[in-house]
């Protein structure tokens, strides 16, 4: 018998560096942009892309900012935790229309130090140190959409 509770089966294999920076990335695009997480990621170990609906497009000292708030918050050495919750403890702020709808009663919290908390069963660092430099590889702008793309690799 163990002690893990029962979560959803999970069928990916990330590069836990590159998947703790999306985390940093939703939150981060959340305060700079008052918008919601990502609504399309892709995240891989040499190439990472993740889009967020905007109000505008992001000009290139926005752009900038969001690469130095980025290597800020890795620098920062923030510790990575999990915490189990049920469907029915979500924290506030936690939308649960985002999980699948046959989501585990038991649901996995990820915390990065202050920084972010989202429900995930993916693989991460224990801290941001261990992610290395985000390097931002380029944007698009969807103006029809407004969606707004990043492309981002993670250098170690």
């Amino acid at each position: 018998m163990t002690d893990e509770p029962y979560l959803n089966d999970h069928n990916k294999d990330e590069f836990p560096p590159a998947h703790t920076a999306e985390h940093l990335l939703n939150q981060t695009m959340q305060r700079l942009f008052g918008c919601e997480r990502s609504h399309n990621a892709h995240i891989e170990r040499k190439k990472s892309k993740m889009s967020f609906y905007l109000d505008h497009k992001p000009d290139r000292k926005e752009e900038r900012e969001i690469e130095r708030r980025m290597n800020e918050l890795i620098d920062e050495d923030l510790p990575v935790t999990f915490e189990y919750v049920t469907r029915d403890d979500l924290p506030e702020g936690i939308d649960p229309s985002r999980l699948p709808d046959d989501v585990s009663e038991t649901i996995r919290l990820v915390r990065i130090g202050d920084y972010d908390v989202c429900p995930c069963i993916g693989k991460h660092v224990r801290s941001t140190a261990q992610i290395g430099r985000f390097e931002m590889l380029g944007t698009n702008w969807d103006e029809h959409e407004r969606s707004f793309r990043v492309r981002f690799k993670i250098v170690g």
